[in-house]
């Protein structure tokens, strides 16, 4: 008689398996004096995530040291590792007060993670990474509007992220589109981006909600 084929219960398939648990670390540079406004909350771009465990996410490198990144892994540590931020730069000298509207993603993990950091570069195919002295962190960023709205953007409308910083991405990705229209060189569009910035949650800035609408209600003409 044949042979039974034995059945090992095994299913073939994307990967279904839990993210990486993320566990927290001291520190929120985005908040510091040094870094531009955040719409980061609790600091959650700086907790390290554990990615040796995570084969079946994190695929051996090559014989160039490249490494494929799995899309719902890279939801995930944006999910506890990321920052959607909408940063603003005061100028009085210019009509409206407020030289700049920056959106921004960023990404921090600790220095051994390094590596993690240019694989997430060559994912997105775009940003740049530097060396954050106030917490001894190195920071995935990505400020051009175009790498945004082309690369970043794209990726988490297709994998979505959840909870909280979901709500962030929503309004990161409405300022993104109100500025590439240029709502932004409006006092009216530049009053709804201030809204939806702080709407998005609440982070350490370095310019008030007030602060900002006090230097729109003093621009003439």
């Amino acid at each position: 008689m044949p042979r039974r084929p034995v059945r090992d219960g095994s299913k073939s398939g994307s990967y279904r398996g839990s993210l990486p648990v993320a566990r927290a670390a001291n520190g929120n540079p985005e908040g510091s004096p040094r870094d531009p406004v955040t719409t980061d909350p609790k600091g959650e771009a700086h907790r390290e995530v554990a990615v040796g465990n995570t084969p079946a996410l994190v695929k051996e490198r090559d014989t160039y040291g490249a490494v494929a990144l799995d899309p719902w892994y890279v939801t995930g540590l944006a999910e506890g590792e990321g920052c959607f931020c909408i940063s603003f730069a005061r100028r009085l000298k210019m009509r409206m007060g407020i030289e700049k509207v920056r959106p921004s993603f960023a990404l921090s993990l600790n220095e051994r993670d390094r590596l993690l950091l240019q694989d997430l570069q060559t994912f997105f195919g775009c940003g740049s990474i530097r060396h954050s002295r106030s917490d001894r962190t190195f920071k995935y960023e990505s400020r051009s509007l175009d790498e945004l709205v082309q690369h970043v953007v794209p990726h988490f409308e297709v994998y979505p992220l959840r909870g909280s910083k979901a709500r962030s991405f929503r309004g990161f990705v409405r300022v993104c589109r109100m500025v590439e229209q240029g709502d932004h060189l409006e006092c009216g569009g530049l009053r709804e981006i201030i809204a939806i910035a702080f709407e998005m949650n609440l982070g350490k800035r370095r310019y008030s909600r007030d602060q900002l609408l006090r230097v729109l209600d003093e621009v003439k003409g």
